[in-house]
C-alpha cells in the first residue's frame, strides 16, 4: 500500500470463501460468458446485414446487445482470471477505470431500454406519425444522448472516489470494484457521495424505468381499444421481448443500487451482481430471438443464405 489516503492496489475477495472449489466455477462461468458474447454478437451482425431489421426498433436493439457485451467485458474476464489465482489484486487506477466503465455502460443500457419503449409507444399509439417522429436523425440523437450522458455524469463520481481517504484496509469484498464495498473502505464522510449516487440512480435508472412504465401504460390502453384480437396479439408480440428485458434488468439493479446508504448485505449483493453480470447477458439473446418473431425469421433467413453460399462454394 503506497499510503493511507490512496492505496496503490486493492485485493478483490471474489469467491475466496469457496477455497479450492473456485477453480470448478471457472468452466461454467467461462461457458456462459462466451455464449453471451456470441449470442449478442450474432444479434448485432443480423441487425447490420439484414435489411428487414434496418428499423429504429432493431437499431436500439443492436445498441443494447453491444452494451451487454461491453458491460460483460468490464467485470467478467477479470473475475474469471481471479478464479485461477490466489492473489487477486487490482491497481488503484485499474479499480477506478473498471468502476467508471461498468457504471457508465450499465446506465447507458437503461437509457437505451427507455428509447426502445418510446419507439414502441410511437409505433403502436401513433402509427401514422411513426416515420416522422422516429426518423433516423431522431433515433441517432436518442442513442447518442443515452451513450453520452452517463459517461459525462460518471466523471465527478469517479473523481470523488479518487479523492477519498481509504484507511480501512484495501480488501474489497466483491469480484469487481463495486460501489458499496469501495465506500466501506473509506474513513471520510461519504454521506454526500451516497446522496449523489442516489441522485444518479434516480437520473438514469428510475427515470428510464418511469419512461418504460408510462409508455407501456399508453400502449396497453391503445391495444385494448383495438377492434380485432389479431391486431392486439400482433401489437403485444412486438413488445414481449422488450418487456422481459425491462423486468430482468430493472428488478436486479433497483435492488442493488437504487437505495441510499451503504448498509447493504455485501454477500447478497455479490450474488445478485453475479446473476446480472454472467447469467442475464447469457439469457438476453435467447429472449430476443425466441420471443421475437421478426428476429427469428431474420436468423433463419441468414442461416439459409449461409447454407446457399456453402453449397455454391
Amino acid at each position: 500500500m503506497a499510503n493511507v489516503s490512496h492505496p496503490s492496489e486493492f485485493i478483490l475477495v471474489g469467491f475466496s470463501s469457496f477455497g479450492d472449489l473456485q477453480t470448478l466455477l471457472y468452466g461454467p462461468f467461462l461457458m456462459l460468458y462466451l455464449l453471451a458474447f456470441m449470442g449478442n454478437t450474432i444479434i448485432i451482425i443480423m441487425v447490420m446485414v439484414d435489411t428487414h431489421l434496418h428499423t429504429p426498433m432493431y437499431f436500439f436493439l443492436g445498441n443494447f446487445s453491444l452494451l451487454e457485451i461491453l458491460v460483460n467485458m468490464t467485470a467478467v474476464p477479470r473475475m474469471l482470471s481471479d478464479l485461477l489465482v490466489s492473489h487477486k489484486v487490482i491497481s488503484f487506477v485499474g479499480c477506478l477505470v473498471q468502476f467508471y466503465f461498468y457504471f457508465s455502460l450499465g446506465s447507458t443500457s437503461f437509457l437505451i431500454l427507455a428509447d426502445m419503449a418510446l419507439d414502441r409507444f410511437v409505433a403502436i399509439c401513433h402509427p401514422l406519425r411513426y416515420g416522422t417522429l422516429m426518423r433516423w436523425t431522431v433515433c441517432v440523437c436518442l442513442a447518442g444522448a443515452a451513450w453520452a450522458a452517463p459517461f459525462l455524469a460518471m466523471v465527478p463520481t469517479v473523481l470523488s472516489r479518487a479523492c477519498l481517504h481509504y484507511c480501512r484496509g484495501n480488501v474489497i469484498n466483491h469480484f469487481f470494484c463495486d460501489n458499496v464495498p469501495l465506500l466501506q473502505l473509506a474513513c471520510s464522510d461519504t454521506s454526500l457521495l451516497e446522496f449523489w449516487d442516489f441522485l444518479m440512480s434516480l437520473a438514469f435508472v428510475l427515470s428510464s424505468f418511469l419512461v418504460n412504465l408510462i409508455s407501456y401504460g399508453y400502449i396497453v390502453s391503445t391495444v385494448l381499444r383495438m377492434p380485432s384480437a389479431s391486431s392486439r396479439q400482433k401489437a403485444f408480440s412486438t413488445c414481449g421481448s422488450h418487456l422481459t428485458l425491462v423486468f430482468i434488468g430493472y428488478s436486479s439493479t433497483i435492488f442493488l443500487y437504487v437505495r441510499p446508504g451503504k448498509a447493504h448485505s455485501v454477500e447478497v449483493n455479490k450474488m445478485v451482481a453475479l446473476v446480472t453480470s454472467v447469467l442475464t447477458p447469457f439469457l438476453n439473446p435467447f429472449i430476443l430471438t425466441f420471443r421475437n418473431e421478426t428476429v427469428k425469421v431474420a436468423l433463419w433467413r441468414q442461416l439459409q443464405r449461409l447454407k446457399g453460399l456453402h453449397k455454391a462454394a
